[in-house]
């Protein structure tokens, strides 16, 4: 399963350490930050299928960030 996060973190330095947390909460997350991109993306995949959205949130809420899952959007061709 991926999830993916849109936040406000825009400092390598920062993502880097919020990463690194994440690892340490969920051993069996993968994470990274996209900066390049305009929302500034977190993504998450789990290797267990289960991703705990609000406690990924939490994390980057207590290192005075913020972050919101975006949902999946899907475009049709008419």
């Amino acid at each position: 399963m991926i999830e993916v996060f849109r936040t406000n973190v825009t400092d390598r330095h920062q993502a880097d350490l919020l990463v690194k947390k994440i690892h340490t909460v969920f051993y069996y997350y993968t994470a990274n930050f996209d900066l390049a991109d305009c929302d500034n993306i977190l993504r998450i995949k789990s290797s267990n299928n289960n991703i705990q959205s609000s406690e990924i949130i939490d994390i980057l809420k207590e290192a005075g960030f913020s972050a919101e899952v975006l949902e999946e959007t899907l475009y049709t061709i008419l």
